[in-house]
């Protein structure tokens, strides 16, 4: 078989099957968008450790070191490009739904573009990393200690955020969720520094995570899907 199999891949492949799952949730029935958002966290959980789980393998051959470079993007673009919007989609299904097609269809337009707008800043942000990474690691070495704009990374707390923001405003979320996914995806093209986290930051983001995850799984159990 090709390809790479050994603990080093695990969290990565994990955060995939994490993101297909999701879609899945978020596209099933008549939408389930808050499930989609758990499996969105669980993806940032995996990656937050799939980098330093890999590096403690001593002797990784440069194949495997690139194979995981690879690997890691393609599913990033999945995860934190493509999921955010189908939880979005999932969204905009149950308001059509529960409110009538024909009254909402005139919007679908500027739904699924802006969607489309976020996956390509996605995918345009971590192919551009991918490159100055490469050209780094040739000069320095090590890991960076900076960003340069936002981590698509970001989007396992800034959308599962919004989501959880429907409970307490009780109103249709559509258009803050659209309207933060154009700020998001302008801040991943964005030229400004931001610092890696260190260990303690990303405990502290993976404890924000897991606080986002039980809340959202207790309030969709307590109170159902609210109306859209």
């Amino acid at each position: 078989m090709i390809g790479f199999f050994d603990y080093t891949t695990i969290l990565t492949y994990a955060s995939l099957v994490s993101a297909v799952l999701g879609i899945a949730f978020s596209f099933s029935g008549d939408g389930h968008p808050f499930i989609g958002s758990c499996f969105l966290l669980f993806c940032g959980l995996c990656d937050a450790f799939d980098g330093k789980v890999a590096r403690t393998k001593k002797n990784r051959t440069e194949r495997e070191k690139n194979f995981g470079i690879e690997i890691d993007s393609l599913c990033d673009i999945v995860a934190f490009g493509i999921l955010p919007g189908c939880i979005c989609i999932g969204k905009w299904r149950r308001y059509m739904l529960e409110h009538g097609n024909a009254a909402n269809e005139d919007y679908n337009f500027l739904v699924y573009t802006i969607v489309a707008l976020y996956a390509l800043a996605a995918l345009i942000r971590l192919a551009y990393f991918n490159v100055t990474e490469m050209e780094r690691q040739k000069t320095e070495g090590g890991v960076r200690k900076t960003y340069t704009g936002l981590p698509v990374t970001s989007a396992a707390l800034i959308f599962p955020t919004v989501m959880s923001i429907y409970y307490i405003i009780g109103q249709n979320i559509v258009p803050v969720y659209l309207a933060v996914m154009l700020i998001t995806a302008f801040a991943f093209l964005a030229k400004f520094q931001l610092p890696k986290p260190g260990l303690r930051g990303i405990l502290i983001m993976v404890g924000i995570g897991l606080a986002e995850c039980i809340a959202l799984l207790v309030l969709y159990i307590q109170n159902g899907p609210l109306p859209s």
